[in-house]
């Protein structure tokens, strides 16, 4: 998802080299506020204007950038159709790049921006390795680092002069971080250059050179981890691949693979596991009913995931003909997004503005829809559910430190979330 505005700018870019004679705007310094708003928010709403679009119209054209259309979907039977069609859309970027997009080039990898045949062919590798029989082998570790995280959080707490502790890098990064580095196989004495790399990719704000370098930085640091593995396979799913398919795989698509597993399974779960334990703590009935019975964590956790979805935009689709989405014609070769903040709070399906354990499930789209759905949604629900019920018997008395308006949500961000969770312990 960190990519979405790297692809659309180089997408342009294209475009503009072709007519305005090199002109590239990979340098802008910021994102045009026409592609910029739909990824404001309200606190963590969706902004007012997001929600208006959706109710007044679901299936709009945001822009026309340099003879390309941008096209924003924001109603949840919209939003489905587009990600469940597997045929009139393509999430293949070479086209509109000006390059084959191959291994050398470096610009492409992983599933996200990859089209059937390969696509499935690369799918049908990984997904035998987050299947629920799989994952609970992963149960025992990530109990275990929620509970040295917790230890962390404490001990701060209690060594703070004024007992205010930072949940973020405590608790919500280091959780999903070292859980992501053991499932890769990654070895202690290089996690800590990969947690260097591992911030500011999906922040815009800056335009599209801290995004781009952030995005390079892991991809080379994941093909060399890869290439080094083929030599000597680690005991995580790297080295796993390797050694069940060899050169069926090549570097480069192992490669990119890696990085969709660490983009699909850090930001966002971090995010979650900060942006979740702030709902918590503002809405203390919650947590108390947690507290009560943590049988309701599943539910609770599908809920608070499309209520925050933290996941702003699905990956871009590139219409192959024209196409007809809610009645609107939209014209092959255009760009489609799909908003999944407004379709998961869609009244028109009875999604609303409140956590409701009545209607919780999978039903949502903060995982996305379709084929290209998140492979470790399981490991997301897992990591969330295991830390939220081992926190709260075991630190009742948390409490934001800060009124809830005053927390720093990303002001522009593909994956939202918040810098900082000050909290306390209730006198």
């Amino acid at each position: 998802m960190g990519r979405l505005v790297t692809t659309l700018t180089r997408a342009v870019r294209q475009r503009v080299l072709a007519r305005a004679g090199g002109v590239d705007l990979s340098r802008l310094d910021k994102v045009p506020e026409s592609l910029a708003w739909p990824l404001r928010r309200d606190g963590t709403s969706p902004s007012p204007r997001l929600q208006a679009t959706r109710n007044a119209d679901p299936v709009q054209r945001l822009v026309r950038l340099f003879g390309m259309e941008v096209w924003l979907v924001t109603g949840d039977a919209e939003c489905r159709a587009v990600l469940a069609d597997a045929t009139s859309y393509s999430t293949d970027i070479r086209p509109y790049m000006g390059r084959s997009g191959s291994a050398t080039d470096g610009d492409i990898g992983g599933l996200g921006f990859t089209d059937p045949p390969d696509h499935t062919r690369l799918r049908r590798l990984l997904v035998p390795e987050f299947t629920m029989r799989r994952l609970q082998r992963l149960a025992p570790l990530i109990q275990r680092v929620v509970d040295r995280q917790l230890d962390e959080l404490e001990a701060a707490l209690t060594e703070s002069p004024d007992g205010v502790a930072d949940l973020v890098p405590t608790l919500a990064f280091p959780v999903p971080f070292l859980v992501i580095c053991d499932l890769l196989g990654l070895p202690d004495e290089r996690r800590e250059t990969f947690a260097s790399l591992a911030t500011q990719r999906f922040d815009v704000t800056g335009g599209g050179p801290g995004t781009i370098g952030a995005i390079g930085g892991s991809r080379e640091f994941l093909l060399a981890e890869v290439a080094r593995q083929r030599h000597d396979p680690g005991p995580g799913l790297i080295g796993q691949l390797i050694r069940e398919h060899g050169e069926e795989v090549t570097d480069f698509e192992l490669g990119g693979l890696a990085d969709g597993v660490f983009t699909g399974g850090l930001e966002t779960s971090a995010s979650m596991l900060a942006l979740g334990t702030a709902h918590l703590l503002e809405h203390r009935e919650l947590w108390r009913r947690l507290q009560a019975d943590p049988t309701i964590a599943p539910a609770l956790v599908d809920d608070l995931l499309r209520l925050l979805s933290v996941v702003q935009v699905a990956f871009p689709r590139f219409a192959r003909h024209d196409v007809v989405v809610g009645g609107k014609s939209i014209p092959q070769g255009s760009v489609v997004l799909c908003s999944l903040p407004a379709a998961n709070r869609d009244g028109r399906v009875g999604r609303g503005d409140d956590v409701d354990l009545t209607t919780a499930g999978p039903g949502h789209l903060a995982f996305g829809h379709g084929f290209h759905r998140c492979v470790g949604a399981e490991l997301a629900r897992m990591e969330l559910v295991t830390a939220f019920t081992t926190m709260v018997p075991r630190l009742p008395d948390l409490a934001l430190a800060v009124p809830p308006d005053e927390l720093e949500h990303r002001a522009l961000s593909i994956v939202f979330g918040v810098e900082s969770v000050p909290v306390t312990r209730r006198g």
